[in-house]
Protein backbone atom coordinates (compact mmCIF):
# COMPACT_ATOMS: atom_id res chain seq x y z
CA UNK A 1 0.00 0.00 0.00
CA UNK A 2 1.29 3.47 -0.87
CA UNK A 3 2.05 5.14 2.46
CA UNK A 4 1.66 8.56 0.85
CA UNK A 5 -2.08 7.81 0.75
CA UNK A 6 -2.32 6.86 4.41
CA UNK A 7 -3.00 9.40 7.14
CA UNK A 8 -2.59 8.19 10.73
CA UNK A 9 -3.05 9.65 14.20
CA UNK A 10 -6.31 10.87 15.68
CA UNK A 11 -6.06 14.58 14.85
CA UNK A 12 -4.71 14.09 11.29
CA UNK A 13 -7.47 11.56 10.53
CA UNK A 14 -10.17 13.87 11.91
CA UNK A 15 -8.88 16.78 9.83
CA UNK A 16 -8.75 14.54 6.75
CA UNK A 17 -12.44 13.81 7.30
CA UNK A 18 -13.13 17.53 7.58
CA UNK A 19 -10.92 18.52 4.64
CA UNK A 20 -11.35 18.33 0.88
CA UNK A 21 -9.82 14.92 0.21
CA UNK A 22 -11.87 11.76 -0.14
CA UNK A 23 -11.42 9.33 2.74
CA UNK A 24 -11.87 5.84 1.32
CA UNK A 25 -11.81 3.83 4.56
CA UNK A 26 -10.90 4.04 8.23
CA UNK A 27 -8.68 1.49 9.96
CA UNK A 28 -9.07 1.26 13.73
CA UNK A 29 -7.19 -0.86 16.23
CA UNK A 30 -9.35 -3.50 17.85
CA UNK A 31 -10.45 -2.39 21.32
CA UNK A 32 -9.54 1.30 20.87
CA UNK A 33 -13.02 2.78 20.37
CA UNK A 34 -12.65 5.37 23.10
CA UNK A 35 -11.96 9.06 23.65
CA UNK A 36 -11.51 11.12 20.48
CA UNK A 37 -11.74 7.94 18.39
CA UNK A 38 -15.48 7.89 19.10
CA UNK A 39 -15.85 11.31 17.46
CA UNK A 40 -13.83 10.22 14.42
CA UNK A 41 -15.92 7.09 13.96
CA UNK A 42 -19.13 9.09 14.28
CA UNK A 43 -18.03 11.42 11.47
CA UNK A 44 -16.96 8.43 9.34
CA UNK A 45 -20.32 6.70 9.87
CA UNK A 46 -22.17 9.91 8.99
CA UNK A 47 -20.24 10.05 5.73
CA UNK A 48 -20.81 6.32 5.16
CA UNK A 49 -17.08 5.58 5.12
CA UNK A 50 -16.17 1.91 5.73
CA UNK A 51 -14.59 1.23 9.15
CA UNK A 52 -12.27 -1.77 9.40
CA UNK A 53 -10.99 -3.20 12.69
CA UNK A 54 -7.42 -4.52 12.52
CA UNK A 55 -4.88 -5.86 14.99
CA UNK A 56 -1.80 -3.87 16.04
CA UNK A 57 0.58 -5.69 13.69
CA UNK A 58 -1.67 -5.02 10.70
CA UNK A 59 -2.12 -1.34 11.61
CA UNK A 60 1.60 -0.80 12.02
CA UNK A 61 2.17 -2.39 8.62
CA UNK A 62 -0.46 -0.11 7.03
CA UNK A 63 1.08 3.01 8.61
CA UNK A 64 4.73 1.91 8.44
CA UNK A 65 4.85 3.33 11.96
CA UNK A 66 3.94 2.45 15.53
CA UNK A 67 2.82 6.01 16.40
CA UNK A 68 -0.62 5.68 14.83
CA UNK A 69 -2.67 6.28 18.02
CA UNK A 70 -4.86 3.35 17.06
CA UNK A 71 -6.35 4.84 13.90
CA UNK A 72 -5.54 5.48 10.24
CA UNK A 73 -7.35 6.56 7.08
CA UNK A 74 -6.84 5.59 3.45
CA UNK A 75 -7.29 8.76 1.42
CA UNK A 76 -7.09 9.78 -2.20
CA UNK A 77 -3.99 11.53 -3.55
CA UNK A 78 -3.14 14.96 -2.18
CA UNK A 79 -4.06 17.61 -4.74
CA UNK A 80 -1.17 20.01 -5.21
CA UNK A 81 -1.73 23.66 -6.12
CA UNK A 82 0.21 25.79 -8.59
CA UNK A 83 2.07 28.94 -7.51
CA UNK A 84 -0.57 30.91 -9.45
CA UNK A 85 -3.33 29.30 -7.39
CA UNK A 86 -1.50 30.36 -4.21
CA UNK A 87 -1.36 33.96 -5.45
CA UNK A 88 -5.02 33.83 -6.44
CA UNK A 89 -5.92 32.52 -2.98
CA UNK A 90 -4.22 35.52 -1.34
CA UNK A 91 -6.04 37.86 -3.73
CA UNK A 92 -9.39 36.23 -2.95
CA UNK A 93 -8.78 36.85 0.74
CA UNK A 94 -7.90 40.47 0.04
CA UNK A 95 -4.42 39.98 1.52
CA UNK A 96 -0.87 40.55 0.34
CA UNK A 97 0.74 37.21 -0.63
CA UNK A 98 2.49 35.44 2.22
CA UNK A 99 4.37 32.43 0.82
CA UNK A 100 6.88 29.94 2.19
CA UNK A 101 9.46 28.33 -0.09
CA UNK A 102 11.39 25.29 1.15
CA UNK A 103 14.65 24.68 -0.66
CA UNK A 104 15.58 21.07 0.10
CA UNK A 105 13.98 20.27 3.48
CA UNK A 106 14.26 16.48 3.61
CA UNK A 107 13.18 15.52 7.14
CA UNK A 108 9.45 14.61 7.28
CA UNK A 109 9.08 15.68 10.92
CA UNK A 110 10.52 19.11 10.13
CA UNK A 111 8.34 19.47 7.05
CA UNK A 112 5.23 18.55 9.01
CA UNK A 113 6.08 20.97 11.81
CA UNK A 114 6.72 23.77 9.30
CA UNK A 115 3.38 23.17 7.56
CA UNK A 116 1.59 23.28 10.91
CA UNK A 117 3.25 26.58 11.86
CA UNK A 118 2.67 28.08 8.41
CA UNK A 119 -1.04 27.37 8.72
CA UNK A 120 -1.13 29.00 12.16
CA UNK A 121 0.62 32.11 10.81
CA UNK A 122 -1.73 32.59 7.86
CA UNK A 123 0.70 31.57 5.11
CA UNK A 124 -1.22 31.34 1.83
CA UNK A 125 0.85 28.52 0.38
CA UNK A 126 4.06 26.51 0.50
CA UNK A 127 6.30 25.77 -2.47
CA UNK A 128 8.49 22.66 -2.54
CA UNK A 129 10.94 21.37 -5.16
CA UNK A 130 10.08 18.07 -6.83
CA UNK A 131 13.62 16.81 -6.29
CA UNK A 132 15.84 16.71 -3.20
CA UNK A 133 12.91 17.38 -0.91
CA UNK A 134 10.68 15.36 1.36
CA UNK A 135 7.36 14.31 -0.19
CA UNK A 136 4.05 14.48 1.67
CA UNK A 137 4.35 11.15 3.43
CA UNK A 138 2.17 9.79 6.21
CA UNK A 139 4.80 10.97 8.72
CA UNK A 140 4.52 14.51 7.37
CA UNK A 141 0.73 14.44 7.77
CA UNK A 142 1.10 13.13 11.33
CA UNK A 143 3.65 15.82 12.24
CA UNK A 144 1.49 18.54 10.68
CA UNK A 145 -1.43 17.45 12.91
CA UNK A 146 -3.98 17.93 10.14
CA UNK A 147 -2.67 21.24 8.77
CA UNK A 148 -1.87 19.71 5.36
CA UNK A 149 -5.60 19.44 4.64
CA UNK A 150 -5.94 23.23 4.83
CA UNK A 151 -2.68 24.37 3.24
CA UNK A 152 -2.08 25.01 -0.45
CA UNK A 153 1.14 23.22 -1.37
CA UNK A 154 2.90 23.40 -4.71
CA UNK A 155 5.69 21.21 -6.08
CA UNK A 156 7.81 22.80 -8.80
CA UNK A 157 10.65 21.63 -11.00
CA UNK A 158 12.82 24.70 -10.48
CA UNK A 159 12.75 26.87 -7.35
CA UNK A 160 14.90 29.63 -8.86
CA UNK A 161 12.63 29.93 -11.88
CA UNK A 162 9.56 30.01 -9.62
CA UNK A 163 11.13 32.81 -7.59
CA UNK A 164 11.68 34.82 -10.76
CA UNK A 165 8.00 34.35 -11.61
CA UNK A 166 6.94 35.52 -8.13
CA UNK A 167 9.14 38.60 -8.42
CA UNK A 168 7.31 39.54 -11.62
CA UNK A 169 4.16 39.50 -9.47
CA UNK A 170 5.79 42.05 -7.14
CA UNK A 171 6.51 39.53 -4.38
CA UNK A 172 9.66 40.28 -2.36
CA UNK A 173 11.85 37.25 -1.66
CA UNK A 174 13.53 36.87 1.75
CA UNK A 175 16.12 34.10 2.17
CA UNK A 176 17.01 32.87 5.65
CA UNK A 177 20.80 32.97 5.69
CA UNK A 178 22.16 33.14 9.21
CA UNK A 179 25.77 32.51 8.19
CA UNK A 180 25.98 35.59 5.95
CA UNK A 181 27.40 38.68 7.69
CA UNK A 182 25.43 40.93 5.33
CA UNK A 183 22.08 39.39 6.32
CA UNK A 184 19.76 41.76 8.17
CA UNK A 185 18.14 41.10 11.53
CA UNK A 186 14.52 39.97 11.02
CA UNK A 187 13.41 42.46 13.68
CA UNK A 188 14.98 45.29 11.65
CA UNK A 189 13.65 44.16 8.26
CA UNK A 190 10.37 45.42 6.82
CA UNK A 191 8.42 42.35 5.71
CA UNK A 192 4.94 43.89 5.63
CA UNK A 193 4.55 43.77 1.85
CA UNK A 194 3.98 40.81 -0.47
CA UNK A 195 6.55 38.33 0.82
CA UNK A 196 7.98 34.89 0.20
CA UNK A 197 10.36 33.41 2.78
CA UNK A 198 12.94 30.85 1.64
CA UNK A 199 14.21 28.24 4.11
CA UNK A 200 16.98 25.84 3.18
CA UNK A 201 18.27 22.46 4.21
CA UNK A 202 19.53 22.30 7.79
CA UNK A 203 23.00 21.27 6.77
CA UNK A 204 23.58 23.25 3.58
CA UNK A 205 21.12 26.11 3.94
CA UNK A 206 19.58 27.81 0.93
CA UNK A 207 21.41 26.78 -2.24
CA UNK A 208 23.62 29.36 -3.95
CA UNK A 209 21.56 29.31 -7.14
CA UNK A 210 18.42 30.17 -5.18
CA UNK A 211 20.19 32.76 -2.99
CA UNK A 212 21.19 34.70 -6.08
CA UNK A 213 17.53 35.17 -6.98
CA UNK A 214 16.47 36.49 -3.56
CA UNK A 215 15.94 40.18 -2.83
CA UNK A 216 16.97 40.07 0.83
CA UNK A 217 18.98 37.85 3.14
CA UNK A 218 17.70 37.73 6.71
CA UNK A 219 18.81 36.18 9.99
CA UNK A 220 17.56 35.53 13.50
CA UNK A 221 19.73 37.15 16.20
CA UNK A 222 21.60 34.54 18.23
CA UNK A 223 23.22 35.20 21.61
CA UNK A 224 24.19 31.73 22.82
CA UNK A 225 27.00 29.39 21.91
CA UNK A 226 24.84 27.53 19.37
CA UNK A 227 24.92 29.34 16.04
CA UNK A 228 21.84 27.87 14.36
CA UNK A 229 18.31 26.63 15.01
CA UNK A 230 16.38 23.62 13.78
CA UNK A 231 14.80 24.62 10.45
CA UNK A 232 11.25 24.21 11.74
CA UNK A 233 12.02 26.39 14.78
CA UNK A 234 13.76 29.03 12.65
CA UNK A 235 10.83 29.01 10.25
CA UNK A 236 8.42 29.52 13.12
CA UNK A 237 10.35 32.52 14.45
CA UNK A 238 10.47 34.20 11.03
CA UNK A 239 6.85 33.48 10.11
CA UNK A 240 5.56 34.79 13.41
CA UNK A 241 7.64 37.95 13.02
CA UNK A 242 5.98 38.56 9.65
CA UNK A 243 2.59 37.90 11.24
CA UNK A 244 3.43 40.40 13.99
CA UNK A 245 4.56 43.02 11.47
CA UNK A 246 1.34 42.60 9.50
CA UNK A 247 -0.66 43.22 12.64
Amino acid sequence: MDTENIVFGRNPVLEALRGNRTVEKIYILKGSREGSAIKILAVAKDKKIPIIEVDRQKLEKICSSSSHQGIAAAVNDFVYSSPREILNFAEQKGEKPFILILDGVTDPHNLGAIIRTANACGVHGIILPKRNSCALTATVFKSAAGACEFMKISRVSNIAETIRTLKKENVWIYAADGENETSTNIYETDMTGSAAVVLGDEGKGVSQGVLKECDFKIKIPMKGEISSLNVSVAGGVILYEILRQRG
